[in-house]
């Protein structure tokens, strides 16, 4: 169990929350745009991504099985509807799982339940050196190297 000595002093408040929801709503946005230009790619109707004025009022053609909702005229035949779903399916499966591992990898770095204080192996043999990190290798590592060794 490893606190800190000191509080926060910055509060938590809805900035963060806020910055985060619609980081992830903007990832799933765009998650629908990659899915369908996929799909219209290999359709055989080329990879189309619409304007940025047309990024979010798109989205309910796109949603509705239009592959060609928000882009230019010569995309008014794009990919059928289910090739339409079954590519942003997939393509917001893999973008959950990035947001998955990119929340993990946020959480040990800045979560509740990070690891404070601990060096790595080659930070320590950085600081210690390998001489002075065998002469107290019974501080260190006293269920190794301890004048007691005990093995389970």
């Amino acid at each position: 169990m490893q606190r800190s000595q000191r509080g926060d002093p910055y509060p938590f408040t809805w900035e963060i929350p806020a910055a985060i929801i619609a980081s992830v709503l903007l990832v799933l946005v765009l998650g629908v745009h990659i899915g369908r230009a996929a799909a219209n790619l290999l359709a055989g109707a080329g990879w189309g991504w619409p304007a940025q004025a047309e990024l979010f009022r798109s989205l309910p053609g796109v949603l509705g099985g239009d592959g060609g909702a928000g882009l230019p005229g010569t995309y008014h035949e794009g990919a059928g509807r289910s090739a339409l779903w079954t590519w942003i399916g997939v393509t917001e499966l893999l973008l959950a799982g990035l947001l998955a591992s990119a929340l993990m990898i946020g959480l040990d770095r800045w979560g509740p339940q990070r690891v404070q204080g601990m060096a790595t192996r080659a930070e320590a043999e950085q600081m210690l050196g390998r001489t002075r990190l065998r002469k107290a290798s019974a501080v260190v590592r006293p269920d190794l190297y301890g004048k007691q060794r005990s093995r389970p």
